[in-house]
C-alpha cells in the first residue's frame, strides 16, 4: 500500500533515487491516486515528466506531459524501453537536481511498452523531447540521475552544487 499523502517531491541525495524501483503487481486505486498525485507534483514542479523514486515511492511508474499540462499527461506502469536512432546531445534538467543543467547524450527515437492504469498493455513511440523524457525517466526507475550520465568537466563544474544539495539534505531543510 502506497501512502500518497506523503509523496512529494525528492531531491538528491535521497536514497530513493539511487536504487532500482520494484515492478507494480497491479493496478489498484492505490496506484492510480499515487499516479494523480505524481502528475500533481509535476504540475506544480514544472516539469515534464516525474518517475515513481521522485516523489519517494519506490516504484516502476512514470507521468509524463511534454507540454506540462495535466491534459496530455500519461502514466506509464512497469515500462520497459528500447532505444533507436542516432544519438544526440541537448541540454536537460532534472526535478531532484534542482538547478542544475548539462548536455545529456540520449538516443533521439525510443519506444516504451508499459501499463496503463487500466491495467492495459500498451506501446508508444517517443522522438525529440517526448523520446528523451521517456530515457530519462526510465533512467530514475534504474536508480540513476543525469548527474550519473556527466562527464568529467560536468562534474567538476557541478561539483559545488552537488555538494550544496548534499548538505540542505543533511541538514533537513
Amino acid at each position: 500500500m502506497v501512502d500518497v499523502d506523503k509523496c512529494c517531491m525528492t531531491q538528491y541525495p535521497a536514497g530513493v533515487l539511487a536504487k532500482v524501483a520494484q515492478p507494480i503487481g497491479e493496478v489498484t486505486d492505490d496506484i492510480r491516486r499515487l499516479a494523480d498525485r505524481m502528475i500533481d507534483i509535476m504540475i506544480e514542479t514544472k516539469g515534464v515528466g516525474l518517475a515513481g523514486p521522485q516523489a519517494g515511492v519506490n516504484l516502476r511508474i512514470f507521468v509524463v506531459s511534454v507540454d506540462g499540462t495535466r491534459q496530455s499527461a500519461k502514466v506509464y506502469i512497469n515500462p520497459q524501453i528500447k532505444t533507436d536512432g542516432p544519438v544526440v546531445t541537448s541540454e536537460e534538467g532534472c526535478l531532484s537536481l534542482p538547478g542544475i543543467y548539462a548536455k545529456v547524450k540520449r538516443y533521439k527515437i525510443c519506444t516504451v511498452t508499459a501499463t496503463d492504469l487500466d491495467g492495459n498493455e500498451f506501446t508508444e513511440v517517443g522522438e525529440e523531447l517526448l523520446g528523451r523524457a521517456f530515457q530519462h525517466e526510465y533512467d530514475h526507475l534504474e536508480g540513476r540521475l543525469i548527474k550519473d550520465r556527466f562527464n568529467r568537466v560536468q562534474m567538476i563544474a557541478h561539483k559545488r552544487h552537488l555538494r550544496h544539495l548534499e548538505e540542505k539534505f543533511d541538514s533537513g531543510e
